[in-house]
């Protein structure tokens, strides 16, 4: 044999008696809301030389130890807000440049099942109606626990969210949430409302199971953005906001410069098209009246068949 076909019979050898490594495990997170959590510890081998870490990191998921619901992490960035499409409406303009703090939000709209949990601790008061739209027993149904609650004032979805430890967003927030760093109309992209991102267009006719269209995630995760029920958030209704809020961090415009009780609504519901259902989109309904006596409904505010809420918080 010649030293040529030695060597690389030897070569070869020593090739084949290597061991290629193995491929780590992809890890998944199924991310819905849970009604207990459960920890689980696992042991993992200290590293001899540790080195420590500049900064901190936090999880991008955790789970509310009051209702149970799963909340996501949403980082401190710009964005843009704002109607940028062709069915941009005046109070919507002019898009703009925004700064916001990390926050925390609630992957999914807060369900019969979690409110009632506050109404049974005394916190706050049952929905207006027991019903939705074609469901005469909704609130209070175990086969709709997981469904959104709806039939909420302001006042009720404020009373919630302080008793689970958190608050409502405010209307940057959830645009920010919703749309993330690009230029996105809906939550998933540009594709229109269909059955499968969105429970939009009367399709079903009603409300769904909160977290059923994966398919209409945000870029951070978050579900039913469009589609499903309407959602309070922190902010009063001004029109031309747009055109004179801060570009950090704005919280809506003060009591003193608006001259009604409306707040803000965002998202659309199950009936909504295309056009409504742009993440850009603001509506609005009456508020809590502060001149109003509490035997007197004005006193709460508005509630719909059409509207729910989700919570954030800063940490």
């Amino acid at each position: 044999m010649k030293k040529n076909d030695i060597m690389l019979l030897v070569a070869l050898i020593l090739t084949a008696c290597q061991t290629a490594p193995s491929a780590a495990p992809e890890s998944t997170a199924s991310l819905i809301p849970q009604e207990t959590a459960t920890a689980t510890q696992t042991e993992i081998s200290p590293s001899p030389t540790p080195a420590p870490a500049e900064t901190s990191t936090p999880e991008a998921v955790k789970i509310s130890l009051t209702d149970g619901m799963t909340q996501l992490f949403i980082p401190a960035g710009i964005f843009i807000m704002g109607g940028l499409d062709v069915y941009q409406e005046s109070d919507e303009l002019p898009a703009h440049e925004v700064y916001l703090k990390a926050f925390w939000i609630d992957q999914v709209e807060v369900t019969n099942g979690m409110y009632n949990l506050c109404v049974q601790a005394g916190s706050c008061r049952p929905p207006a109606r027991s019903g939705s739209d074609n469901r005469p027993e909704y609130f209070g149904n175990p086969k709709f626990q997981d469904y959104p609650v709806v039939h909420v004032a302001w006042y009720d979805a404020n009373e919630y969210c302080q008793w689970a430890g958190r608050r409502l967003p405010t209307e940057a927030e959830w645009e920010r949430a919703a749309r993330g760093d690009d230029k996105r109309n809906y939550p998933w992209g540009d594709e229109l409302p269909n059955e499968y991102n969105s429970n939009s267009v009367n399709i079903v006719g009603d409300t769904s199971r909160v977290g059923s269209y994966a398919e209409g995630a945000s870029p951070f995760g978050v579900l039913d953005m469009a589609g499903n029920v309407w959602e309070w958030v922190a902010d009063r209704y001004k029109p031309n906001y747009y055109k004179i809020s801060p570009a950090e961090n704005p919280a809506g415009p003060t009591q003193e410069t608006v001259f009604n009780n409306l707040r803000v609504l965002r998202g659309g519901s199950y009936q909504d098209d295309g056009i409504i259902l742009r993440l850009a989109n603001r509506s609005f309904l009456a508020g809590p009246d502060p001149l109003a006596q509490p035997t007197d409904a004005a006193y709460y505010g508005s509630s719909s068949v059409k509207i729910g809420f989700r919570c954030a918080n800063d940490n």
